[in-house]
């Protein structure tokens, strides 16, 4: 935090009151200030680091999974005693109680190859049964097996390799954009509540000026200087003043909690927000812009992954409506015997090999018409990503050449809003000393609350847009390097 009256905002959250004294304290905060409180602390920021620890653990998830894996399955023990189908050496079948203890362990080392879509496997097993009624005990097993699983055809581990760290990437960029747009967010209530305690300030003002109008009226109507007319106008003056303090306060208490709730303030602590005038007025390079936007932005993965799965879909669509095959096999030892170390006494070997084929025959233009949608499909979403990125370019450089032309536009309300504050006050003394109309007097007031809220208006539009265009670049062009933010959910 650099500003100290947010390091005694931050110090009071954590510790809680300390006194009366504290509570009723109030605390003076800068947009920075109140952006900081947001972007650390508030309900949304939260949300946001959930959601990016939700990404960080799938991504995590998926570069376990191409790791070998190293399983152990079994049961230990598996007691039976029932009723079973038995079949005779006549082929006959007979129903006898059974009653079976019996134990199985397999130990195997699984590996994915996502290159070629194959899947390794090399494992160890051993069965045993123990007959209860005859007393008997026999195992079998396989000292050591290996085997393969090959997809002839569509291979989803090549897809799933491409597109996955795609995300990862648009989730951590997503995560920078957000926060930038939980402080423009803030930025939105911030102007929101210094407009409503301008015009509290000002309607307060207007107040105390209207009665102490009232009383020089007072003075002059006992002297016979006004007329009836003036005086109830300046009466009236004074109604309307306090009709106007009343409602800004009213709106000054809504956009306190509105703010308090958004920041993570608590509700007791009162603030005062101070107009951001330390404005830096530095000029941006809408080619630098567009770049930047281009390297940082989620779009410019998003629109790369969005073509990678129209091909994805185009080559599945192919590879189902033509002919699919899986090839696999596997070698390996086995044995039988009473005993459990009989089961590695000269085992034999075991081969298998099997090749899965579908083919359609007849299936009335259902093949060709599933990749014609496909290429369709495709088609589409290149027309969409080629109209998206110029979308999104245009975007930028608008933004650029919007907040070039704030400049002139806040210099001219700033000027404005000076010259209608002397003006005000320069009126305010010609109508106490009798010098100006009512009338001309609160043409004076009209127009300095006009220039004050024009002012606020034009820094708001500044501020805003400066946000903007951090969002649409993820860019820091006052200190020229990227924005970046740490998740302390992962810290």
């Amino acid at each position: 935090m650099k500003n100290l009256s947010l390091w005694v905002v931050i110090l009071l959250l954590w510790t809680g009151p300390v006194s009366a004294q504290i509570d009723s304290f109030k605390f003076v905060l800068s947009l920075e200030d109140v952006i900081d409180l947001a972007i650390t602390q508030s309900s949304a920021v939260k949300y946001v680091q959930n959601t990016n620890v939700n990404y960080y653990w799938r991504y995590r998830n998926y570069k376990t999974r191409f790791r070998p894996q190293l399983v152990l399955k079994g049961d230990l023990p598996n007691y039976a005693h029932n009723t079973q189908a038995i079949t005779q050496p006549d082929g006959s079948i007979e129903f006898k109680q059974v009653s079976n203890l019996t134990a199985s362990a397999n130990l195997s080392l699984n590996q994915s190859i996502p290159i070629l879509g194959t899947y390794v496997w090399a494992g160890t097993s051993t069965y045993g049964i123990r007959n209860l009624n005859q007393s008997e005990t026999s195992f079998s097993g396989s000292p050591f097996v290996i085997g393969f699983s090959q997809p002839l055809g569509y291979n989803w581990m090549r897809w799933y390799k491409k597109t996955e760290p795609m995300i990862y990437d648009e989730a951590q960029k997503r995560f920078v954009e957000d926060i930038e747009s939980i402080s423009l967010n803030a930025t939105y209530r911030y102007f929101t509540y210094l407009s409503v305690q301008t015009n509290f300030n000002l309607a307060k003002s207007n107040l105390e000026n209207s009665k102490n109008n009232l009383k020089i009226s007072e003075t002059k109507k006992r002297l016979g200087q006004i007329s009836d007319n003036d005086f109830s106008r300046i009466e009236l003056s004074v109604l309307n003043a306090q009709k106007a303090l009343n409602q800004a306060q009213m709106d000054l208490k809504n956009a306190d909690f509105e703010l308090k709730s958004y920041i993570g303030l608590e509700q007791k602590h009162d603030i005062e927000l101070v107009i951001p005038t330390d404005i830096n007025l530095f000029e941006i390079d809408p080619n630098q812009a567009l770049t930047k936007a281009k390297e940082n932005r989620k779009e410019t993965t998003y629109y790369q992954r969005r073509l990678i799965n129209a091909d994805r879909e185009l080559a599945q669509a192919k590879s189902s409506t033509g002919l699919s095959a899986t090839l696999t096999g596997s070698f390996g030892l086995s044995n039988s015997a009473e005993d459990f170390l009989g089961v590695y006494d000269n085992p034999e070997k075991d081969r298998t090999l099997r090749v899965s084929l579908s083919i359609p025959i007849l299936d009335w233009g259902n093949s060709a018409s599933t990749v014609k949608l496909a290429e369709s499909q495709r088609e589409l979403t290149i027309f969409d990503v080629q109209k998206g990125i110029e979308e999104f370019d245009r975007e930028v450089i608008v933004q650029v050449e919007q907040f070039s032309l704030l400049k002139d536009q806040l210099k001219t309300a700033n000027e404005a809003d000076r010259v209608a504050e002397n003006g005000y006050q320069i009126a305010l003394r010609k109508f106490q000393n009798g010098e100006l109309s009512i009338t001309d007097f609160n043409i004076a007031l009209q127009d300095r609350e006009n220039a004050k809220r024009d002012y606020i208006s034009s820094i708001r539009a500044y501020w805003v847009a400066f946000y903007r265009l951090r969002i649409l670049t993820l860019y820091d062009f006052e200190k020229g390097h990227n924005i970046t933010y740490g998740n302390p959910m992962l810290e």
